[in-house]
């Protein structure tokens, strides 16, 4: 799905194929040049169609996108992080994330609902919440400096250690006061199932990427 990783002969087809699916105009879609950072950006019908058809007119250095306008589609693209779909039904807005570790650490998802509430009157209670597949704490080995930086989400096995990505990220939103039970976790490892899924741990820098798209209708 990606228009600057891996194999892109046939991403635009991909997509029209895929969204078309969905009734979702593939040249509408707002993309971000993601940086494993924690910028949010709140984006209107003015950003429609960024990234979609040219990867060099995404939205810069963004990871994160958030919005409260109808038929406007936010699309994240993964290989093992994770993305987060956010929707608020109390005021019709979406988010939609890119949480890699870094991101992570700067808890981009908390980020992201402060913008929300900022723009929207969200509140954390009244969110769904959606995780993508993403590598799993299986198989995401990291040095041991990440237990200081993750120190509930990273377990010691033997000499390695391991980091559960998308409970880290679980953690950190129902301390915004989120509601576990509107949490939809896909429990799906993208390293464990690289034949199905996009892994930038197993495939190196030819991976492509997977893509996730959220949209108000």
């Amino acid at each position: 799905m990606s228009l600057d990783y891996g194999d892109t002969g046939d991403s635009l087809s991909n997509r029209k194929l895929f969204l078309n699916s969905l009734g979702i105009d593939y040249r509408a879609l707002v993309c971000a040049k993601q940086v494993h950072a924690t910028a949010v950006r709140y984006v209107t019908k003015a950003d429609r169609g960024k990234g979609a058809l040219s990867a060099s007119q995404a939205i810069a250095d963004t990871d994160s996108l958030v919005t409260n306008e109808k038929n406007l589609p936010l699309a994240i693209f993964t290989a093992d992080c994770l993305s987060v779909f956010i929707y608020d039904p109390k005021h019709s807005a979406i988010a939609n994330t890119h949480a890699g570790w870094r991101s992570t650490h700067g808890k981009i998802c908390v980020k992201t609902l402060g913008l929300m509430s900022e723009k929207f009157r969200t509140e954390p209670a009244d969110v769904y919440i959606g995780f993508g597949p993403s590598i799993g704490k299986c198989c995401y080995r990291v040095g041991k400096e990440f237990s200081n930086y993750f120190p509930q989400s990273v377990r010691k096995e033997n000499q390695n250690y391991f980091f559960d990505l998308a409970g880290e990220n679980l953690r950190q939103l129902l301390e915004t006061g989120v509601v576990l039970e509107k949490v939809s976790l896909s429990n799906i490892c993208t390293s464990c199932k690289i034949s199905e899924y996009f892994s930038f741990r197993k495939q190196g820098n030819a991976c492509g990427r997977m893509m996730s798209v959220i949209m108000l209708k």
